[in-house]
C-alpha cells in the first residue's frame, strides 16, 4: 500500500515530455544547418554575411545557379557522380552478396583466416591508401576516368562483413542443400534462390554504398584531373577560394546535391534501418 500511495502518474508524463523537448530541440539542431543551406541558396554573398542573416527565401537563385554554370560544367559533373554512385552501388551489391554468401555457405580452407584479413582492412584508415591507390590506378591508365571510383572499393570490408552476417543469420541451410539435391549448380543457387531470399539485405547495402559514394571526396581528389569529370563534392570544393568564393553559388550547388540524399532519405529511410537489424534479431 506505501508503494502504490507513493506512485505519482504525473511521473512517466514528464519524463515523455522532457524527452521529447530533447528530442525536438535535437532534432532542430540537426536541421537547421540543411534549412540555412536552401535559404542561402536563394540569396547574394552579400546578403548571406549581413547581420542578421536571412531566415526566408531570396531573390538571387538565378543569379546564383548562373555563377555556377559559368564557373562549372555542373550539370555534367551532376550526371557524372549519378553514373559512379550507380556503377558503386551495383557492384557492392553483387560482389559482397557473392563473398557474403561464400563465407557464410561454404567450407573451404582458410575461410576463417581470410575472413579474419577482411576485417582487418576495417581498421586502416582510408587516407594511408592514397598513395597505393594512385600508383595502381597510374598503372592501369585510369586516371581521370570514372571506373577508378566505383572499380576499387567495389568488394568494400563492411559490405562483405554485413552480407556474410545477414546470410548465416536468416537464410536457412536446408534451402540452399534442398536446392543443390534438385540439381541446382552454385550459381542457380546464388541467382534463384539466395538473391530473392536477402532483397531487404541487398537494398540496405545498395542505399549505403550509393550514399557513400555520392558524398565521396578523397577518391576523386586523387584520380581525376579534369574539372569536366570531376564529381559534386569536389566540383563544389573547386568553387573555394581564399578571397573571392561565390557562397550564393556554392549553397546552391550544395543543395542541388543534397536533393537525391533527401528523397533516398525520404522514401526509404525506414527500410534502411530493417534492413540494418533484420539480420540481428533473426
Amino acid at each position: 500500500m506505501s508503494t502504490l500511495s507513493s506512485w505519482n502518474p504525473r511521473g512517466p508524463a514528464l519524463s515523455r515530455m522532457l524527452a521529447g523537448t530533447l528530442v525536438g530541440v535535437g532534432a532542430l539542431v540537426m536541421v537547421s544547418p540543411l534549412y540555412f543551406m536552401f535559404v542561402f541558396a536563394t540569396h547574394s554573398r552579400g546578403a548571406i554575411f549581413s547581420s542578421p542573416p536571412p531566415l526566408g527565401p531570396g531573390s538571387h537563385t538565378l543569379d546564383n545557379l548562373r555563377t555556377l554554370l559559368a564557373a562549372l560544367p555542373f550539370w555534367r559533373n551532376v550526371g557524372w557522380s549519378l553514373y559512379v554512385a550507380c556503377a558503386s552501388a551495383l557492384l557492392t551489391v553483387l560482389l559482397c552478396s557473392m563473398a557474403g554468401y561464400a563465407f557464410a555457405m561454404f567450407r573451404f580452407r582458410f575461410r576463417r583466416a581470410l575472413f579474419v584479413l577482411v576485417l582487418g582492412t576495417m581498421l586502416v584508415p582510408q587516407f594511408l591508401n592514397m598513395i597505393p591507390t594512385f600508383m595502381v590506378m597510374d598503372a592501369l591508365h585510369w586516371i581521370n576516368e570514372p571506373r577508378a571510383l566505383y572499380v576499387p572499393g567495389a568488394a568494400s570490408a563492411f559490405g562483405i562483413v554485413f552480407m556474410r552476417q545477414y546470410i548465416a543469420s536468416s537464410l536457412p541451410r536446408e534451402v540452399i542443400e534442398a536446392a543443390r539435391l534438385d540439381g541446382c549448380g552454385e550459381f542457380a543457387v546464388y541467382w534463384r534462390i539466395v538473391l530473392p531470399l536477402i532483397g531487404p539485405a541487398l537494398g540496405t547495402l545498395g542505399m549505403i554504398s550509393f550514399i557513400a559514394s555520392w558524398n565521396s571526396f578523397l577518391m576523386p581528389l586523387i584520380v581525376m584531373r579534369s574539372p569536366s569529370m570531376y564529381t559534386v563534392p569536389l566540383a563544389l570544393r573547386s568553387l573555394q577560394s581564399p578571397t573571392d568564393t561565390q557562397w550564393g553559388a556554392l549553397m546552391f550547388g550544395s543543395a542541388i546535391a543534397t536533393l537525391p540524399l533527401l528523397v533516398i532519405y525520404l522514401l526509404y529511410s525506414r527500410r534502411l534501418v530493417d534492413g540494418l537489424t533484420a539480420g540481428a534479431v533473426k
